[in-house]
C-alpha cells in the first residue's frame, strides 16, 4: 500500500507544445493582411484562428487542447466592445471641443471610472467565454466565478494598492489570480491557487534590487522566479480528494537565451518574426511544465454548461488586459 501511494505521488503528467514558427507565421500574415483590408473587421476571425492553432498545439499527456470559439461569436462581442469604448472616448473628445474646464474634468472622471468599471467586467466575461470554449478529451472547462466577487476583489485591491503606494499590489495580483483560477472547472475537477502575496512581494523586492546590482543580468532569473510563482502554485483537485500540482522547470539561463533570441528575431525581421517568438516562448514554457501528483484523466466527467457570449473576450484586448 505504501509503495502504491508513493508511486502515485510521483506520477508525472507532461505538457508540451508542438507548434512551429513557420506554421504560425503563415496564419498570422494572412490574419494581418485581411484585418488591414477589412479596416479591422476581420480581427475577431483572426484571433479565433490564432487561438485555435495555439490551443491544438498545446498538449497534456499527448492529447491536445481544443478551442471551440469562432470568429462569428467574437465578432458580435467585438462590435459591442467597440461601441462601449468608443462611447467613452467620444464623450471625452466632446468635452475637449467644448473647451469648458468643468466639462473636461467631468469627462475625464467618467472616462477613468468607466475603464475602472469595465476591467473586472471584461475579465469575468473573458474567463466565462474562454473556459467554456476550451476542451480536452472532449471535456469542456468552465468558469463559475460571480461578477460581484470579481468586482469586490478588483476594486478593493485597486484602491488598497493606491493607498499603500503599490505595496499591496502583490496581494492584489494574488487575490485576483485566486478569484479567477479557483473558479475554473475542468469537468468534475477544480483548480486552486495557493500563492501568497508576501512571497510575491519578496520576489519583486529581490528582483528589483538584484537586477540593479547586477546591471540587469538578474532580471532573467527574476522573470524565472515570477513564472515559477504563477505556475507552481496552481493545484488540480479531483473529486475523489486526490490532487496534483503544476510545476514549471524553466531556468533563468533559458529565459535569458529566449529573451535575447526573441529580441534579435523581432529586430532583424522588423517585427514580422513575432509569430516565431510566440511559438518559441510557448515551447519553452509548456515543454518545461509538468503536473506532479495523482491525476486520473479517465475519471473526468462533463459538468459545465456552454456559454457563447464573447463580448469581453475582445474587450480585454482593446484594454490591453493580460490573461492569466
Amino acid at each position: 500500500m505504501t509503495t502504491t501511494l508513493l508511486e502515485k505521488e510521483k506520477q508525472i503528467t507532461h505538457f508540451s507544445f508542438t507548434g512551429k514558427g513557420s506554421e504560425y507565421f503563415a496564419i498570422e500574415i494572412v490574419n494581418i493582411v485581411l484585418t488591414v483590408l477589412t479596416l479591422g473587421l476581420y480581427y475577431p476571425w483572426a484571433k479565433a484562428k490564432s487561438l485555435q492553432y495555439l490551443y491544438r498545439k498545446t498538449e497534456l499527456a499527448g492529447t491536445p487542447f481544443i478551442f471551440h470559439g469562432t470568429g462569428k461569436e467574437m465578432f458580435v462581442g467585438f462590435i459591442k466592445g467597440v461601441v462601449i469604448l468608443a462611447s467613452l472616448y467620444a464623450f471625452m473628445l466632446y468635452a475637449v471641443f467644448t473647451e469648458n474646464i468643468g466639462m473636461m474634468l467631468l469627462a475625464y472622471a467618467v472616462f477613468l471610472l468607466g475603464l475602472l468599471a469595465l476591467v473586472p467586467l471584461a475579465l469575468h466575461g473573458m474567463m466565462r467565454y474562454r473556459m467554456s470554449r476550451t476542451s480536452w478529451r472532449g471535456i469542456h472547462m468552465g468558469y463559475r466565478g460571480k461578477l460581484s466577487d470579481m468586482y469586490s476583489t478588483y476594486l478593493i485591491g485597486f484602491f488598497l494598492t493606491i493607498l499603500t503606494l503599490g505595496i499591496y499590489g502583490s496581494w492584489f495580483v494574488v487575490n485576483l489570480r485566486k478569484q479567477m483560477i479557483d473558479n475554473v472547472r475542468f469537468g468534475n475537477v477544480r483548480l486552486r491557487y495557493t500563492g501568497d502575496g508576501a512571497d510575491l512581494l519578496l520576489i519583486h523586492f529581490k528582483g528589483f534590487f538584484f537586477s540593479i546590482f547586477t546591471v540587469g543580468i538578474y532580471f532573467f532569473w527574476y522573470t524565472k522566479n515570477l513564472l515559477h510563482f504563477y505556475v507552481n502554485n496552481i493545484v488540480v483537485l479531483q473529486e475523489d480528494g486526490t490532487y496534483s500540482r503544476l510545476q514549471c522547470q524553466v531556468s533563468g539561463w533559458e529565459v535569458l537565451k529566449l529573451t535575447v533570441g526573441n529580441i534579435l528575431i523581432v529586430v532583424f525581421t522588423l517585427g514580422l518574426g513575432v509569430p516565431f517568438t510566440t511559438t518559441r516562448t510557448m515551447s519553452l514554457i509548456m515543454n518545461n511544465t509538468v503536473m506532479s501528483g495523482q491525476f486520473d484523466a479517465d475519471a473526468l466527467v462533463q459538468t459545465e454548461e456552454a456559454y457563447n457570449s464573447a463580448t469581453y473576450e475582445s474587450m480585454t484586448d482593446m484594454m490591453d488586459i493580460g490573461v492569466i
